[in-house]
């Protein structure tokens, strides 16, 4: 009977410690997830359409599961900090059609490789799903023009270097990153005095993006849209047997090299669309390693002159 008792007191005791200990790693965890920043205020956000029965269909029952993210009315960025900054900043736009947010294969996967290169990741949660407005990119565009104004309004708190902010972006985030660095969209709501500002991302990279090619003739780009002069410096990745945006790094790649400007291209043979951080057992798995060697080629990884 005492021994039995003994067993019971000390099996108690075993499990508050494993509760404890749960307890402990749980609040640790929740620790190092940083808070999101709101990018407007409410009264700074106007009407949007609402999803049409084919978009809340696509989305499915569901809306947002583990890794992926959807009705995202108020937009916010989370600033994963590296342990040892070297003064770049990207901000993080993952895809999903405009209908949803991948938000780990092409978010937080994306934060964690770029802080171990020393970057300040900023994970950009745009307003979604836009599929049905007229111009689907029209806000979450708003929303990385405002996400790059606070990122530099903040850059001495959060030490970075206000001339080394970049973006990346996959697939419908690609395609918002591309409209934030080649057509300088207007800032189309209200501007906020010392903090917004006309500049755009520093250097881009692409990732299986797409939207910039005429419909019918997939070898030019769509009518009233060209790679500016001044194009920020680019670095662009696909799979060649990505079925739904195979062409469009090639093209815009071509309009770099026409205009003279720094870009580098790579095609990988399989992959698929929508790769992001995730593993596929194919070359493609290594495409961080290559996009961190021509950051720091580029000289965005090492400190800039004042």
């Amino acid at each position: 009977m005492l021994l039995s008792r003994r067993l019971n007191s000390s099996n108690k005791a075993m499990k508050s410690l494993i509760l404890m200990l749960i307890a402990l790693a749980t609040s640790a965890g929740a620790a190092e997830t940083p808070p999101p920043i709101k990018l407007f205020d409410a009264a700074e956000l106007g009407p949007r359409v609402a999803p049409s029965e084919a978009t809340l269909k696509r989305i499915g029952p569901k809306g947002s599961v583990a890794g992926r993210e959807t009705h995202i009315a108020e937009p916010t960025i989370v600033v994963y900090a590296a342990e040892k900054p070297n003064g770049a900043a990207v901000i993080v736009c993952p895809g999903g059609g405009y209908w949803f947010l991948s938000t780990h294969n092409e978010g937080t996967g994306v934060c964690a490789w770029l802080n171990q290169l020393g970057v300040t990741a900023v994970l950009l949660r745009y307003r979604t799903p836009t599929s049905d407005e007229t111009i689907p990119y029209q806000y979450p565009v708003q929303d990385l023009q405002r996400a790059l104004a606070i990122v530099r309004h903040r850059a001495d708190e959060w030490k970075i270097d206000p001339r080394r902010v970049g973006v990346i972006g996959f697939s419908a985030g690609a395609n918002l990153v591309g409209h934030a660095s080649w057509d300088r969209t207007p800032r189309t709501y209200p501007q906020k005095p010392g903090v917004d500002d006309p500049r755009g991302p520093d250097f881009t990279l692409f990732v299986y993006g797409g939207g910039f090619l005429d419909k019918e003739d997939k070898t030019k780009f769509r009518e009233g849209f060209a790679v500016p002069k001044d194009a920020p410096p680019c670095f662009f990745v696909v799979a060649h047997n990505d079925g739904n945006n195979p062409l469009e790094a090639g093209e815009l790649y071509l309009a770099y090299k026409r205009l003279d400007r720094p870009a580098e291209l790579h095609v990988y043979a399989k992959g698929g669309h929508g790769f992001g951080t995730r593993a596929t057992n194919h070359p493609v798995d290594g495409w961080t390693r290559t996009a961190g060697e021509w950051m720091r080629s580029q000289g965005f990884l090492e400190a800039t002159p004042k």
